[in-house]
C-alpha cells in the first residue's frame, strides 16, 4: 500500500469561497514579530539544521499560520488516504464522519494556503508507513493522535497571535478540531469523548509547545518542519 503521499494530491472539490473570503487580502500586510515574541520561560537555542533537509515556518503571525499549514496539511493528506483506502469493515456511519472530517481538513488547509500566499510553506510530502491502513485500530489511532496534537497545537500557540482577526478564525477552527477529536476518541473508545488524557482537572484543554508538537508531527513528515524564530529544535 502506498502511504507516501504528496499533499496537493487527490484534492476534494468543494465550495469554499465564503471560508477563504475571511483571510482576504490581509494576509500580506501582517505585522511580522520576532522571536521576542516568545515567552522568556519558552526559550531553547535551536540546533544547527543547515544539513537537514527541512521547511523552516519563519516568523511572526506568517509564522504561526504556516505552522498551523503544516499541521492542516498532515491531516488532510491522513484522511484522503483514509477514504481513498478505506480499512476493514468501515461502517457506512463511519466512513460518512471520516468523509466529513476529511473535507474539514482540506478546507482548512487551501485556507491557510490562500491566506498565506506566497510567504507560505511548500508542500509537505507525508509517510504514514507506520500506519496499517487497513486496520480500524491502527488507522483511529493515529487519527486520534493527529487530531489530538491538532488541538493541543493551536492552544499551546495562541497567545503568539498578534492579529484579531488570526487569533478569531484560530478559535473557529480549532473548535472544529476539538469536535473531531472528541469524535474519534469515541469511536475507538465510548465515553472517552472528554477523557483525562485530554482534559485537565479544571476542565481546560492540555496545550503544547510548538517544539513539542513538531517534534511528534515531523515523525509523519520526510521533509521535517522547523520553527528556530520560535526556538524548535531546541537542545
Amino acid at each position: 500500500m502506498k502511504t507516501e503521499t504528496n499533499l496537493e494530491t487527490g484534492g476534494v472539490n468543494m465550495a469554499r469561497r465564503s471560508f477563504l473570503r475571511y483571510a482576504g487580502a490581509g494576509a500580506a500586510a501582517v505585522a511580522v514579530l520576532g522571536a521576542s515574541s516568545c515567552r522568556k520561560s519558552d526559550y531553547y537555542p535551536p540546533t544547527d539544521t543547515s544539513t537537514l533537509p527541512h521547511i523552516d515556518i519563519g516568523t511572526g503571525d506568517i509564522g504561526i499560520l504556516n505552522y498551523a499549514y503544516a499541521l492542516e496539511q498532515l491531516e488532510a493528506a491522513f484522511y484522503l488516504q483514509v477514504i481513498a483506502t478505506p480499512y476493514s469493515g468501515m461502517s457506512s456511519i463511519e466512513t460518512s464522519y471520516l468523509t466529513d472530517i476529511r473535507d474539514h481538513e482540506v478546507l482548512h488547509r487551501d485556507f491557510f494556503k490562500a491566506a498565506i500566499g506566497s510567504a507560505a510553506i511548500g508542500t509537505l510530502t507525508t509517510d504514514f508507513s507506520s500506519i496499517n491502513f487497513s486496520d480500524r485500530t491502527s488507522v483511529l489511532t493515529a487519527a486520534k493522535l493527529l487530531e489530538d496534537t491538532g488541538v493541543t497545537a493551536y492552544d499551546g500557540a495562541g497567545y503568539l497571535i498578534q492579529s484579531a482577526d488570526y487569533l478569531t478564525i484560530a478559535g473557529k477552527i480549532v473548535s472544529v478540531e476539538a469536535r473531531h477529536a472528541a469524535l474519534i476518541s469515541n469511536l475507538l473508545k465510548a465515553g472517552s469523548f472528554a477523557d483525562t488524557d485530554q482534559i485537565d482537572q479544571n476542565g481546560l484543554n492540555k496545550s503544547a509547545t510548538i517544539a513539542e508538537v513538531l517534534a511528534g508531527a515531523n515523525g509523519f513528515l520526510k521533509t521535517k518542519v522547523y520553527a528556530t524564530n520560535f526556538n524548535y529544535p531546541k537542545v
